[in-house]
């Protein structure tokens, strides 16, 4: 079983925020798999549905960004997985423009505070992640202040394209591999951006 597990706050005044773009993601690939995301255990949301061959658990930790890695940790002993291959953690990331994804295979967790609970909490950076851009259109706004403000109109499109590719990224790594992805996304993200 593969677990993609999308990071976020609980509460309707988070739902649409930069901060929350992992759970909108999990919820674009339920809603692209036709499953709800409604069934509550191991301190998150999740639902069950198959990518290809794949049997897949995707989650929503609700236990607030900072203690991600309690529900991650519970999730995957509860379901057998092996961090190193069966585990993908989406998230948003500051450093990359709006829109844009980036895909790893492991790695520190850069400051982010959910991703690095997560590897305090699974003791290792060997963990698949998909790292979607959140960075504002003007450098000095960015902060705690901006990513848990809701997104604008205007920069809704570039959040709907952000949601299809990581879809995309997570079937690419589920049915071939996460080098795959890498190669296939990151090449991808840097050519349109020229």
């Amino acid at each position: 079983m593969k677990l993609i597990v999308g990071l976020g706050n609980p509460g309707i005044e988070y739902q649409f925020t930069p901060h929350n773009i992992g759970f909108l993601a999990v919820d674009r690939i339920a809603e692209q798999c036709g499953v709800m995301i409604d069934n509550r255990h191991c301190k998150a949301l999740t639902g069950r549905t198959r990518i290809g061959n794949e049997e897949v658990l995707l989650a929503k930790p609700e236990t607030y960004m900072n203690l991600s890695g309690m529900s991650v940790l519970e999730l995957a002993r509860k379901h057998e997985v092996e961090p190193r291959q069966d585990l993908i953690v989406i998230y948003d990331e500051l450093d990359l423009p709006l829109g844009m994804i980036r895909v790893r295979a492991r790695g520190s967790s850069a400051g982010h505070n959910g991703m690095q609970s997560i590897i305090d909490a699974l003791q290792t950076e060997e963990i698949g992640r998909i790292r979607i851009g959140v960075a504002p259109d003007d450098p000095r706004k960015g902060g705690a202040k901006y990513i848990l403000a809701p997104f604008r109109k205007s920069q809704m499109l570039a959040v709907d394209e952000a949601l299809d590719l990581a879809a995309q990224a997570v079937n690419v790594i589920v049915n071939e591999s996460i080098l795959i992805a890498m190669n296939r996304f990151n090449r991808k993200n840097s050519e349109s951006s020229t």
